[in-house]
């Protein structure tokens, strides 16, 4: 295939005019790598790799967490049919026995065409500051612990690509001493201060879980972990951009704190693709309404949102268009290692191909 005339969003952030070649699946050099020389005219477009959403729990009735294979192949297709061609199925905290149903139900899946990729899982919880749980049971937070997590990802075959950790509680900094090399660490759901902050970054996590939530503010004589991670030239933030989580001034720091550290996540949950209503969520009922999605308690709990809509909200924000697409294909795929898979396209990675119009209207995913 070879899509024509389009204006190419390049791995610099710059956008130049220029044709696309394709060949089994792969983005290639040239005309000369083309066997199926169909064409696309991209005229007027915008041509893009395909986003990335490295957290989400799930969408269109079902969640990740049910540990039902067939409920995650729609949650894929939705997510596809909205651009987001690479995805990280993301687990809530869940009593022990379920958690392991969660993650054997992974050891053998395959990707099928019309859906988002699976890159790896996103493991979310169990290890966790209670005081900073958000729409996770207190009563199934755990301290870290090294052999459940590997025990996970030996159940579902190694696909555990990142985990959320609250560095305050007890055996964090061990659990990040043990897995910084088998998985990213990802700091969050934690009321810790700067200085336990810089100590677990400085041991080796690398990442934020949905920052400004479940965190400590960012205060002038208390810092917290925002501080410490945008002092880490290392260390990447997800972000919640759906106009609910986080102010749009907010946003608009974030990226300033975090210059090319910004991962646009959704977030989601089961309600997202459906109708206002009531919604589980890790065992717990969350009532939607339009896109604010919120426990009994007023707790916002997920998003109903996508990861393409956070992109297009990040731009409506005042978001530069070239950051905001970078924040949602280059810097995700950076943070958790498949860069060389997806994220741009350049020759020799996954021909994940979006054509979007100047409105940012999404026109074709190919």
């Amino acid at each position: 295939m070879i899509i024509r005339n389009g204006m190419v969003f390049q791995e610099n952030k710059n956008f130049v005019q220029r044709d696309v070649y394709i060949e089994n699946g792969r983005i290639v050099h040239s005309i000369q790598d083309v066997e199926d020389t169909t064409e696309v005219d991209a005229g007027g477009l915008y041509v893009l790799p395909g986003l990335v959403d490295i957290h989400s729990h799930g969408a269109v009735g079902h969640d990740f967490s049910d540990g039902d294979e067939e409920g995650l192949k729609e949650i894929l297709k939705y997510e596809y049919s909205h651009g987001i061609t690479t995805y990280c199925p993301t687990s809530m905290t869940v009593d022990k026995e379920k958690l392991t149903k969660i993650f054997s139900s992974m050891a053998d899946w395959k990707d099928e065409k019309g859906m988002s990729h699976v890159a790896g899982i996103n493991m979310e919880g169990p290890f966790l500051d209670v005081n900073k749980r958000g729409a996770h049971r207190p009563e199934w937070i755990l301290d870290p612990d090294i052999d459940l997590f590997r025990e996970c990802n030996r159940l579902c075959g190694g696909k555990i690509r990142l985990a959320t950790l609250a560095p305050n509680i007890d055996g964090a900094m061990e659990f990040i001493q043990a897995l910084k090399e088998e998985t990213v660490i990802s700091l969050g759901h934690t009321a810790a201060d700067y200085d336990t902050c810089k100590k677990a970054l400085d041991a080796g996590a690398c990442h934020v879980t949905h920052l400004y939530n479940a965190m400590n503010p960012l205060e002038h004589r208390a810092p917290g972990l925002i501080a410490a991670a945008s002092e880490d030239e290392n260390c990447v933030a997800e972000l919640i951009c759906d106009g609910i989580h986080v102010h749009a001034s907010m946003i608009k720091v974030a990226f300033k704190l975090f210059p090319d550290r910004i991962a646009l996540i959704s977030d989601s949950m089961r309600a997202v693709g459906l109708a206002n209503g009531t919604y589980e969520l890790g065992g717990q009922q969350v009532h939607v309404d339009g896109r604010r999605a919120t426990l009994s308690n007023g707790t916002i709990a997920g998003s109903a949102t996508n990861v393409y809509d956070c992109m297009c909200t990040a731009v409506s924000f005042g978001i530069p268009l070239e950051d905001a697409i970078a924040a949602a294909t280059i810097t995700p795929a950076k943070s958790i290692g498949i860069f060389d898979e997806v994220g741009s396209l350049t020759p020799g990675k996954r021909a994940d191909v979006l054509l979007v119009d100047k409105n940012l209207k999404l026109v074709r995913v190919i």
